[in-house]
């Protein structure tokens, strides 16, 4: 099977997605003066970035991405249901012809595969970017969570296209 280039650059997004989110994660876990990451109470202060309005804060992610659908008794089916995600959204990529579908795709692809490295690696997904301070945006998120949120903006925005939508009324009566 041959992957069209426009594909290549969905995989390239999610590849950085991947590497930009665990780095980002490496580098905070590693600021904390202890020999092991799970040593690292919930809730630790790594830093007040700008005080009032973004800290740095370990939170021990459970759920889906800001915390949601928390509680750690589904890691393994939220570990293997983000990786049927990531697969269907290579495959996807493989179709599309969009800029901003591929773009979306790989952000999304990207976001779900760093959370699943860290649901493996550690049980739960380290979540440290935190402007709860401002009391307009309670969760505490990580890079990977921003690629999903903005990658599912794209999807819908894509979808709202005009000739996104013509396409898909073209391949609902072909069917």
């Amino acid at each position: 099977m041959r992957i069209p280039r426009i594909a290549w650059a969905a995989y390239g997004f999610a590849l950085a997605v991947i590497v930009i989110d665990q780095i980002t994660k490496a580098m905070i876990l590693g600021s904390a003066d202890v020999a092991d990451s799970r040593l690292i109470p919930d809730g630790y202060l790594f830093a007040s970035v700008i005080p009032g309005v973004l800290d740095f804060t370990m939170v021990r992610n459970t759920g889906v991405s800001f915390g949601l659908l928390g509680g750690g008794s589904a890691r393994w089916a939220l570990t293997v249901f983000s990786i049927i995600v990531a697969i269907a959204l290579a495959v996807w990529a493989v179709r599309a012809e969009r800029r901003t579908l591929i773009s979306a795709i790989g952000l999304v692809m990207g976001g779900a595969i760093g959370n699943v490295i860290d649901r493996i690696q550690y049980g739960y997904v380290v979540d440290f970017i935190d402007f709860s301070d401002t009391g307009l945006f309670p969760w505490v998120f990580n890079v990977a969570d921003s690629a999903i949120t903005v990658g599912v903006v794209l999807l819908i925005l894509d979808s709202l296209r005009p000739e996104a939508s013509a396409q898909v009324g073209a391949a609902h009566e072909k069917s």
